[in-house]
């Protein structure tokens, strides 16, 4: 199938119609809405107590906080786009807004990836190697780490995003709920799959590698934490471990489950392809600032301390 004028995009703005077929837009917008508030109040709330608190500048903290604010974008830059679509009645998207929140979403996503790698790499040093945590990881090494993780997602997004931004258009329709890779090329006016082999390289190397390197080493901290001789130590270290495991499943489960159908041959229907996009976007950033806000004592007690403090 051949296109006339490749290098010209013909549309000016995109219509989001993800959305149409499904009942309740009021009830689901209202949902999306109150996941959003719960996933930034919660993040926001981490990041506040860590940054004022100078007894909680370490480098787990640090981590904490670089996840925090990656929640922050990646939720915003989707459920914006679903909750103007469920609530306000407004579907569509001018192309740049739509392109940008492509950008940030899936640096949101690759950078949400890498930063829950350098958590599993805390937590490997500090229980595997407790009296040598202080050298291995200072507070500048870890910032420095955050920052080449930032740079790595900047550049591999950036890619994706100039090779959408080549393309022409001349369907003002976006299938599915918000604006994503995926979407934006199925909406081209070209043969997509050529365009999803970046893609593709970039999900296996997140699925693939990042996802064995972070569970495994999760599994030896289990089985380290087991050999401890001390119970109730042992104890409180292995609730840790499965609490920093919470995220990591919250995050790559609905890839894998994604995968695993494409795998079987089980073909996903625009709906349900919509509803496991939702879920993979909402519940990683609801998640996390619960299980470390919760599981964290030193952030429980000061937040505790900031709630029940005594008024004059």
């Amino acid at each position: 199938m051949s296109f006339v004028n490749l290098s010209r995009r013909n549309v000016a703005e995109f219509t989001i119609t993800g959305f149409d077929h499904l009942p309740h837009h009021k009830l689901m917008g209202a949902g999306i809405l109150l996941a959003y508030c719960l996933a930034v109040l919660g993040s926001f709330t981490n990041i506040c107590i860590i940054t004022t608190d100078r007894r909680l500048h370490r480098p787990m903290y640090l981590l904490i906080v670089n996840l925090a604010l990656v929640d922050i974008m990646f939720i915003t830059s989707a459920s914006t786009t679903m909750i103007s679509a469920l609530l306000a009645g407004d579907k569509t998207i001018s192309y740049h807004s739509c392109l940008s929140r492509v950008y940030i979403y899936h640096l949101g996503d690759i950078t949400e990836c890498l930063a829950l790698s350098l958590m599993a790499l805390d937590r490997s040093v500090a229980i595997s190697l407790p009296l040598r945590y202080g050298t291995i990881l200072t507070n500048w090494r870890v910032f420095i780490l955050i920052v080449v993780s930032w740079l790595m997602g900047i550049g591999c997004i950036g890619k994706l995003v100039a090779t959408a931004d080549q393309l022409p258009y001349c369907q003002p329709v976006i299938r599915y709920v918000f604006c994503d890779y995926p979407a934006m090329i199925r909406a081209a006016c070209v043969d997509p799959e050529p365009h999803f082999f970046a893609s593709t390289i970039l999900g296996l190397w997140l699925l693939a590698w990042q996802f064995p390197l972070i569970f495994l080493s999760y599994v030896k901290l289990v089985v380290t934490v087991i050999r401890l001789p001390n119970n109730k130590r042992a104890g409180r270290t292995l609730s840790t471990v499965f609490s920093h495991l919470i995220p990591v499943i919250s995050y790559f489960l609905p890839k894998l489950v994604s995968v695993l159908f494409t795998r079987v041959g089980v073909v996903l229907n625009l709906t349900e392809r919509n509803s496991l996009l939702i879920v993979s976007t909402l519940i990683p950033p609801l998640i996390n600032p619960t299980v470390y806000c919760l599981q964290n004592k030193e952030i429980r007690s000061v937040l505790l301390r900031i709630l029940w403090r005594p008024k004059h």
